[in-house]
């Protein structure tokens, strides 16, 4: 007889769970809700969505936005309003725009240039800084493309070049590579970031899914409901593996992942409003790890 025995096939994988909200939601005392691709897609808003949080807060839950828009939390609310998703959808918002302001205001650093679009200048009202034009500069602010409609990361190859030799430090407003706007993909500052560091650049992210805006969000829910939750008895929700679950694995805690967002080509979603489990696993297998449960959208 052999001395050698056959190894024991491994044990299967589970499946992810695929939970309506409404099963999930009593498990935990705070929500940290992703805004673009859960609460709406940068063109409508999604309605049952909204009627989730709206129902979770009813039931003692305290609903936190985590954005990783490059702008003041005050004005994603005002963004929402236009959108129609309502303020009982949530308590607070938290946005990648508050955490480069803090960041500004306690660094100390007098002049920034600003690598973006005109729309997110408010990130710099109270942040004590000048503007100026890149040469002058002694850090870069990036909150996106000046046009996204129209350029792609390439475009900045000489910029970023430039900026690489100055030996400048880029702080990215907005770590996403893209976010979904009407049914197509946007390029977003977290790509010039990307691209800066593969040609030797130093950045520094301010959003998702780095700690400190997850730090921010367990602060303003402190700050709501006046104890800390427990890591256990919060959960995340977001449609991004690379922000949204990558950060809640990160910082511990749990994430329901939405797979109709800008992984939803990957998943036959645009053809099917189910998930497809194996396509599910294929893809989670390639990410930061698992989610608690998933689902198509946002729904009670």
């Amino acid at each position: 007889m052999s001395s050698t025995s056959t190894p024991l096939p491994s044990a299967a994988v589970p499946p992810i769970p695929v939970l309506p909200f409404a099963e999930l939601a009593p498990r935990y005392d705070v929500i940290l809700c992703d805004v673009w691709g859960v609460l709406h897609n940068g063109a409508n808003a999604f309605a049952a969505a909204s009627d989730a949080l709206t129902r979770a807060r009813a039931a003692g839950r305290t609903v936190i936005l985590v954005s990783n828009a490059p702008r003041p939390n005050a004005d994603v609310g005002i963004i929402l309003d236009r959108f129609g998703v309502p303020r009982t959808a949530y308590d607070a918002i938290v946005t990648s725009g508050d955490v480069t302001t803090g960041l500004l205001r306690q660094g100390g650093i007098g002049k920034v240039w600003h690598l973006g679009p005109e729309r997110d200048l408010g990130i710099y009202q109270g942040a004590g800084v000048e503007l100026v034009a890149m040469e002058a500069c002694e850090r870069v602010v990036c909150t996106g493309l000046f046009d996204d409609t129209t350029e792609t990361p390439d475009t900045y190859r000489d910029t970023l070049a430039a900026m690489h030799t100055r030996g400048l430090t880029m702080i990215c407003a907005n770590p996403d590579i893209v976010v979904e706007r009407g049914g197509e993909l946007i390029w977003c500052a977290g790509a010039l970031a990307e691209a800066y560091q593969q040609i030797g650049g130093a950045a520094i992210w301010c959003g998702k899914p780095h700690r400190p805006i997850y730090e921010a969000a367990f602060a303003k829910a402190v700050e709501l409901r006046g104890v800390p939750a427990e890591p256990g008895r919060v959960l995340a929700i977001g449609d991004a593996l690379r922000t949204d679950l990558a950060g809640a694995l990160g910082v511990g805690i749990d994430c329901l992942f939405i797979a109709g967002g800008i992984h939803a080509g990957e998943l036959g979603l645009e053809r099917s409003g189910t998930i497809d489990p194996r396509a599910l696993a294929r893809l989670i297998e390639d990410g930061p790890g698992r989610p608690v449960a998933a689902a198509p959208q946002l729904v009670w």
